[in-house]
């Protein structure tokens, strides 16, 4: 599978100079390092977030978080680097209390299939779909944690944006509402997540993964009798997940989501 050049390349520069990194802020202690280890013995590293104040009686929003490819490994910790910051902010904690779970994918692993033909995995080996994990992880959250089984949410971006549109399909009537940014989904399966609320993103200029394969998914289920929004970047590279988590009207929609 291909990294996500331009992440790659940013994160080496945050590699280059950590000093300055966490200088930005301890929001990053706000997520507890865990990790999750099945009946198989799969482990997967994760982060999570949770609500200021866990009131009793009171059930709770969880948003699960696929990283893009640059952030790949097991220290636990790169793949806060998109996106982690934005769900921990002031404001968003106290308009929106929720779980946020940010699993992190192994260096041989992904999301799940690619579906763009231009980053389809042309290696002998294929590499690991940890989707599943991730699944299973947030099925024990659900049932351990007050957890609002109506506003479970998913978003994601680069080759997570792709394991954002493999989540629904594989699970359509789990997520209550799906953010993919600058990815896309499995035409043949658009039928499957028509009734899933989708706001997809991507810059018309992506050189990584080409925009026509959200504007391709999104037809498809329009097609299909779906309602999904999308927003196309006029400009943009293939960064199109600062201006979409930076958005408040992005995340009150996503809020609003609700089986």
């Amino acid at each position: 599978m291909r990294t996500c050049l331009v992440m790659a390349i940013l994160i080496g520069a945050i590699l280059a100079f950590p000093h300055a990194a966490c200088a930005a802020g301890s929001w990053r202690d706000l997520y507890e390092a865990k990790t999750y280890c099945n009946a198989d013995g799969q482990k997967l590293p994760y982060r999570l977030l949770k609500p200021e104040k866990i009131e009793p009686g009171k059930s709770y929003p969880l948003v699960l978080f696929l990283h893009g490819g640059g952030e790949n490994g097991s220290d636990n910790d790169l793949h806060l680097y998109i996106g982690a910051e934005d769900f921990a902010k002031a404001e968003n904690r106290r308009k929106y209390p929720c779980f946020a779970v940010f699993p992190q994918c192994p260096a041989n692993g992904s999301w799940g299939p690619q579906h763009s033909k231009s980053r389809q995995n042309t290696k002998s080996k294929r590499p690991l779909d940890t989707l599943d994990l991730a699944m299973e992880l947030v099925d024990k959250l659900t049932a351990k944690l007050p957890i609002d089984k109506k506003r479970i949410y998913v978003t994601g971006l680069c080759t997570g944006g792709v394991g954002t549109w493999n989540a629904i399909q594989r699970r359509p009537k789990f997520f209550a509402a799906a953010i993919p940014i600058c990815g896309g989904g499995d035409m043949a399966q658009a039928a499957r997540v028509k009734d899933v609320p989708i706001w997809a993103f991507h810059g018309d200029k992506d050189p990584v993964v080409p925009v026509e394969d959200t504007r391709t998914m999104i037809a498809a289920i329009r097609k299909a009798g779906g309602r999904p929004k999308m927003t196309i970047y006029a400009g943009v590279k293939h960064n199109s997940w600062s201006a979409t988590y930076g958005n408040p009207e992005v995340m009150a929609w996503l809020f609003a989501q609700k089986k």
